[in-house]
């Protein structure tokens, strides 16, 4: 009878700490589920993004991906974000898929723009974009591009 008090207490220790942890975790690590201003992007490729990934503005997260997929029509990958709603973009704006690093993964770069142009509304596309960069392509391009000097001479 002692026993089972003792992995009862044991038990419940374990899922108050375990409350407490998720508690913290989800207070602390930026997500919002709800809002923020949700905005359409279409790219032509979006290797590396995935959904709940990051949007910066001058390197500060100011939002998350909130979902991709395909238009049938037009073949681009479209991503819907969602960001703060205090900020303010506009028509200008730039969306750019950046690498973390050489072998690390992709986030969204939005670069505000000129002040003067009309500020996009909630819902609204942003159609100045650079899709991402396929840095495997490049290297390969130019270890070939080096090799074939090399015949040459």
């Amino acid at each position: 009878m002692k026993n089972n008090i003792v992995e009862t207490l044991i038990g419940a220790i374990v899922l108050v700490v375990t409350a407490s942890f998720l508690y913290f975790a989800f207070n602390h690590a930026n997500v919002s589920t709800s809002g923020g201003k949700d905005y359409v992007i279409k790219f032509d490729k979006i290797d590396g993004l995935s959904v709940g990934g990051d949007v910066k503005i001058s390197g500060i997260k100011v939002g998350t991906i909130t979902r991709e997929y395909l238009d049938m029509d037009t073949f681009l990958a479209v991503v819907v974000i969602s960001i703060n709603p205090a900020i303010k973009l506009t028509e200008s704006t730039f969306a750019k898929i950046t690498s973390v690093g050489l072998l690390g993964g992709n986030y969204l770069v939005l670069d505000p723009g000129d002040s003067e142009d009309p500020i996009l509304k909630a819902g609204d596309q942003i159609t100045n974009t650079q899709g991402a960069v396929d840095f495997l392509g490049l290297l390969d391009k130019f270890v070939s591009s080096g090799s074939k000097k090399g015949n040459d001479k």
